[in-house]
């Protein structure tokens, strides 16, 4: 696969600069004989179980490589962790495009997945920068039961304007004043819905509310194997209320060009179908994401 054949490369360039000029010595040490301790590179994540996942994939990815990493994982949610990194605390972070885009511009008009990525390039601040963006996807959608939606006849946003009694979304608090939340539904589809929060992102208190009935809307992510697993319905988003959000890392001036390279060479195995894999393993197998990332570098010809 052309993902290995690039990762080994990468590991002969690796191994050549590292003894170059060594003759068998300490490639750390210095004149005086003392070995140099290379930088750690500080990696985070949400705190949610398929953003730690692939937090984990990176971490061991570079650690492979030779890398130092410092994990720092389970740091909450975007408004949380994006001025530590801005602060150059955090060096490496998994991100989604669409949903860091709004972060730094709310008002922005990309929606498909290369205009996004693109207008993200340029809104990433001084000091950090976006590593190639994956095939996989993990993107915010407005859920609801299939009893509901057969009731209704829905199969995208618009519908909910059939919807004659009162709709509630919920999902985490942030997601209440987001471009994306309920006055964001009304300004793209003219759609009026109450918001109660749940603070699971869409995990099984979401759905649980969902399929009581106590909420009508869920804003579950779409690489959740719970969808699936619960006959749920994601409903056709229309008007692009929600940008495409693929996996992306965002990185500070500490990652230097081979780490990166490594990265990249991640980003470009992984798959939509895999990140669900990954995430069902999570769910299903309750797997700590240690082993879930050793297994699928392995299965890739990663490690």
């Amino acid at each position: 696969m052309t993902h290995r054949i690039a990762l080994a490369a990468l590991s002969a360039v690796l191994g050549a600069s590292l003894l170059a000029g060594c003759s068998g010595a300490d490639p750390l040490a210095t004149e005086t004989g003392q070995s140099t301790p290379s930088t750690s590179i500080v990696i985070g994540s949400q705190d949610y179980y398929s953003n730690e996942i692939i937090a984990e994939i990176y971490a061991q990815a570079l650690e492979g490589a030779g890398y130092t990493v410092d994990r720092q994982f389970r740091i909450g949610q975007r408004e949380i962790y994006l001025p530590e990194i801005e602060a150059g605390s955090i060096d490496l972070f998994p991100e989604y495009t669409g949903n860091l885009l709004q972060y730094w511009e709310p008002d922005t008009d990309a929606r498909l997945a290369d205009d996004v990525y693109a207008a993200l390039e340029e809104a990433t601040p001084d000091g950090l920068r976006v590593l190639d963006q994956s095939e996989a996807s993990d993107q915010d959608s407005y859920t609801v039961t299939r009893e509901f939606a057969d009731m209704w006849d829905l199969t995208t946003i618009d519908d909910l304007a059939d919807v004659t009694e009162p709709l509630t979304l919920g999902a985490n608090s942030e997601a209440e004043s987001r471009p994306y939340g309920p006055k964001g539904l009304m300004d793209t589809y003219g759609i009026e819905i109450g918001f109660t929060p749940i603070e699971d992102a869409g995990g099984p208190l979401t759905v649980k509310a969902l399929k009581d009935g106590d909420i009508q809307l869920a804003n579950i992510y779409t690489a959740d194997p719970a969808i699936k697993a619960n006959d749920l319905v994601s409903l056709q988003d229309t008007k692009g209320l929600f940008l495409a959000s693929h996996v992306v890392p965002l990185a500070s001036d500490n990652v230097d060009d081979a780490a990166a390279e490594v990265i990249n060479t991640v980003s470009a195995a992984m798959t939509p179908d895999d990140l669900i894999a990954l995430n069902a393993r999570s769910v299903d197998e309750e797997l700590p994401a240690a082993t879930i990332a050793t297994d699928w570098l392995s299965d890739e010809g990663l490690a």
